[in-house]
């Protein structure tokens, strides 16, 4: 564009965040700046404006206008000679992000960044007020934050809802209300998983079935695993005032409260599914392949001995070293695969006799035994402040001496039932003959691994459930296997 004596070319950049309710509109906006650039000399042509809507000033990242405006302006020639803002704050709310912004624009490519609304003087004075401007909106925008978390923290702790409604509910009235057809699948997500299922299996049955996610996508295991481990399924709503989003759902920050929706799922079975997630957690390794993509029951459960890194599977009917196919490994460990698994039944065979030693060692993996001697532990010392209480009472003549010996003594006979519970506890382990208990499992686990009917998926789960480590040496013609018992 052809620019006459003293006229300059310049961009509009709008920002509306959803964070501001105060602030101009984009239209609002443009008016205002083309009304300054009209009264400056400025030229504002269509395609240089730039808007981003609904985003906060405080990332970079997420401003797709912004990016793409400071790209154009690292053109040569330079597209434009000005950047035109309603408020510095549309700019940046970060004042690093300012600073290196404005000056990598004014320094490198002569490109001002001027506000119609908040005149700036020339030289020093003009430096100071802006870095006053730029300090008062981070501020601004950094307490706007503060007082909006604290505000949903606050609603969060009275059970009120905050976010879209979880799958089998809608929301009427601000508040969860069952969605029928919804409902039922929920009840069928949680009763198929405790009869065994995974969160995979049951992804796919629900994907074949036709049925999406509120959203419309389709189910994924990590969907079915968000929805077992959902508080909200039992009349709880669960809110995190930084919004992390984490795969383990432990969480310090968490506010966990009771609300007013009707429960889709009955606290028994509730227990029974965080039981097994926990189970599932204690035991599959970190990043392990899913058994449903395993070729053959032995992958992932035989390392080699040279490495220590894992046999493949690898056509047409092999074991080779994983490290060695990727030229890490010095020995290939090539092994035909029933060879592989003869010697390993024949392993498991052997130490299965009691006349021969085995090496394992015992996990309390699962966490069942630990929470129910946590909560005994806890009755126990709710009963010790009901004793203090019900002593406070006597001792201001709120109770009678018969009445106080009476609840005196109900208040014992729990406490020493509930202690004698811990006791039964501590004492099972060490009462376990542990090394019969991991014979029976590799028993039971060799039953399964020599059924002709058994899946592949059966019998990793049964290999993998006794096997903590199995290494193959192929020069000795050896595997070496180091159980894990689990309790």
């Amino acid at each position: 564009m052809e620019k006459g004596s003293g006229i300059k070319i310049g961009a509009a950049y709008i920002r509306v965040s959803t964070e501001d309710q105060t602030e101009y509109s984009p239209d609002a906006q443009l008016v205002e700046i083309r009304k300054w650039a009209a009264r400056n000399q400025y030229i504002i042509p269509d395609d240089l404006v730039f808007v981003d809507g609904g985003i906060s000033g405080r990332q970079i990242a997420h401003r797709d206008e912004f990016k793409r405006m400071i790209a154009m302006a690292k053109s040569s020639p330079k597209p434009f000679d000005g950047i035109l803002l309603w408020k510095f704050s549309r700019f940046a709310r970060s004042r690093e992000d300012s600073v290196v912004y404005k000056s990598m624009l004014r320094q490198k490519y002569g490109i001002e960044v001027i506000s119609v609304s908040e005149p700036i003087a020339e030289g020093k004075m003009g430096i100071i007020s802006e870095a006053l401007i730029e300090a008062m909106d981070e501020f601004y925008s950094l307490n706007l934050s503060e007082e909006v978390r604290r505000g949903m923290s606050e609603k969060a702790r009275r059970g009120e809802l905050q976010s879209s409604p979880a799958y089998g509910y809608r929301v009427q009235d601000n508040m969860l209300v069952p969605v029928p057809e919804e409902a039922e699948i929920i009840r069928q997500i949680f009763s198929r998983f405790l009869a065994g299922d995974g969160y995979l299996a049951i992804a796919k049955q629900l994907n074949a079935m036709g049925i999406r996610t509120h959203r419309g996508n389709p189910f994924e295991h990590r969907t079915v695993e968000y929805i077992l481990r959902n508080p909200v399924y039992i009349g709880k709503l669960r809110w995190n005032p930084l919004r992390r989003v984490r795969r383990d759902f432990d969480d310090a920050d968490t506010i966990l409260s009771d609300a007013r929706h009707t429960p889709l799922i009955d606290m028994d079975t509730w227990e029974r599914t965080q039981q097994r997630v926990r189970e599932i957690k204690a035991k599959w390794k970190k990043h392990s392949r899913p058994v449903w993509e395993k070729k053959h029951w032995l992958s992932g459960i035989v390392r080699c001995a040279s490495c220590g890194n894992t046999l493949i599977f690898v056509s047409p009917h092999y074991f080779k070293c994983n490290a060695w196919v990727k030229g890490r490994c010095t020995t290939s460990q090539h092994i035909a695969a029933d060879i592989l698994e003869q010697s390993v039944l024949h392993r498991l065979e052997r130490d299965a006799i009691q006349s021969v030693p085995i090496n394992f060692h015992v996990v309390q993996a699962t966490s069942g035994a630990q929470d129910e001697r946590s909560a005994l532990e806890r009755k126990a010392k709710v009963i010790e402040q009901k004793l203090s209480r019900l002593k406070d009472a006597y001792l201001s003549g709120a109770d009678t001496v018969e009445e106080y010996k009476t609840a005196k003594a109900q208040l014992q006979q729990e406490q020493a039932e509930i202690r004698a519970g811990i006791d039964r506890m501590d004492a099972g382990l060490r009462q376990t003959d542990t090394t019969a208990a991991m014979r029976d499992r590799i028993r039971s686990a060799l039953a399964l691994l020599t059924s002709p009917t058994a899946s592949i998926a059966e019998k990793y789960a049964a290999a993998d459930g006794i096997v903590d480590t199995c290494t193959w040496d192929k020069a000795k013609a050896e595997v070496l296997i180091t159980y894990r018992l689990v309790f």
